[in-house]
């Protein structure tokens, strides 16, 4: 076996120019797509929960951002069309400026990072950066900036993922691997971020969605109805919801077992979130510690293959969609959920995890102003430093090299993709999908 030294790995990033020119990348060919938007949305609805197709059709019908969150499967498949460097790591996979947030992390403490992985592939590490720089661009549009503005805050972002990329490269590989973000400090969004999920404690969310099951004094609280959003399960339903903890226990670690097995579930839930899972299923256990001050929300939410697999040949399909997801997200954080992990029931495959402990998100209307360019800055650390994490710093850097071409490539492409997306859009608006039925 024949171990790179930094340079060779250096080099093969300097040799895939040669594949992929970096001012290439400005290009887009949707023409080339091997079906229409629409069909390909409509494909990834198969095997959704019906009655919820539609409600995701309205999410995406809002706005050209509020589609592209949902279109996933449509951005996969132009990516595909394209050169790629071939160049591979860890994928968030729905890179965009919402997908990032503040949780608490093991120790308790409040981070902020990438926090949404339910398309994470290995993939080419470009393919994240495209996404994000549209996402820059559509939802500056959304908060007011002309073009030439979210176009500076995608190039902002592309520039701080080479500026760190560079830096990984010289620092030791442990060093990389518990790298902290500083930028952090300097996003007003991040802060307004962090002082959400400091309030979203678990008696918080025990307060918001759950209501006393009786009149009696000391009875256990039940989830709220609040149909179609979120409305509670019983019978056998629940009783398997309640049963897929089993399996998902056996694969924790024994130090997170010993605590899992404290908290005894009291109430299922099925919870409508995001934009993209619309339609899977996802499920929320309430479970009680020492006492009903001592609440802990577990979400069991169903994860199919990544919308980038079937362009990915040496992606595994049939892999355990819940695993791929974790094992992703792990790749990718510094700090990760400790009761992150997998399980199934019956032949659907689901992620495991805490359900908005201490999380909190960004709004479009924080990015207004001069808050676009430097969050986009804070995106373009936390994407260098989850691909550095899971792939090679030399290879990329080499890559990228020391100018700019790459980072207005990748911004010029933002802008195109993001024109294309309201082409999308309006299609679906005309397409009359999202209206909704009398």
């Amino acid at each position: 076996m024949h171990w790179a030294t930094p340079e060779e790995r250096r080099a093969l990033g300097q040799s895939r120019r040669k594949q992929v020119g970096r001012h290439q990348h400005e290009a887009l060919h949707p023409k080339a797509r091997p079906a229409s938007a629409l069909e390909l949305v409509a494909r990834s609805m198969r095997g959704r929960v019906p009655d919820l197709i539609q409600l995701k059709y309205q999410l995406m019908a809002e706005s050209p951002f509020g589609y592209f969150r949902g279109a996933v499967p449509v951005m996969a498949a132009d990516l595909a069309q394209l050169p790629s460097t071939g160049i591979v790591s860890q994928l968030c996979g729905d890179a965009h400026v919402r997908n990032l947030g503040a949780f608490a992390a093991p120790d308790g403490r409040l981070v902020f990072d990438i926090n949404d992985f339910d398309e994470t592939i290995r993939g080419p590490f470009e393919w994240d950066l495209k996404r994000m720089s549209a996402s820059l661009v559509l939802a500056g549009r959304a908060a007011g900036h002309k073009d030439s503005s979210a176009r500076r805050a995608a190039e902002a972002c592309i520039a701080r993922y080479a500026v760190q990329m560079r830096a990984f490269a010289r620092m030791t590989q442990l060093e990389v691997n518990r790298f902290q973000v500083h930028r952090i400090d300097l996003a007003r969004p991040v802060h307004d971020a962090l002082s959400k999920a400091e309030r979203a404690t678990p008696l918080h969310l025990f307060e918001r969605m759950t209501i006393p099951s009786s009149s009696r004094s000391g009875s256990h609280r039940r989830f709220k109805e609040l149909k179609p959003m979120l409305f509670r399960v019983t019978g056998a339903r629940a009783a398997a919801v309640v049963a897929s903890i089993g399996p998902y226990r056996e694969m924790l670690e024994p130090q997170r077992q010993h605590l899992l097995d404290f908290y005894r579930p009291l109430d299922v839930a099925f919870k409508v979130v995001g934009t993209g899972s619309v339609g899977l299923r996802d499920y929320s256990i309430h479970m009680e510690g020492n006492g009903p001050g001592d609440p802990l929300f577990l979400q069991i939410k169903e994860e199919v293959a990544s919308a980038y697999a079937p362009y990915l040949p040496d992606a595994r399909p049939h892999a355990h969609g819940g695993r791929r997801v974790a094992e992703g997200q792990r790749f990718m954080q510094i700090q990760t959920d400790p009761f992150l992990g997998w399980t199934h029931i019956g032949n659907r495959q689901y992620l495991v995890r805490q359900l908005n402990d201490h999380k909190g998100s960004i709004t479009i209307e924080d990015l207004a102003g001069v808050n676009l360019k430097a969050y986009a800055e804070v995106c373009g650390e936390l994407l260098a430093r989850g691909h550095a994490r899971s792939g090679d710093a030399q290879t990329i850097a080499g890559y990228i090299g020391s100018g700019v071409a790459f980072a207005e490539a990748i911004a010029e492409f933002g802008i195109a993709y993001a024109d294309q997306t309201n082409k999308d859009w309006q299609e679906l608006r005309r397409s009359g999908r999202a209206k909704k039925k009398s």
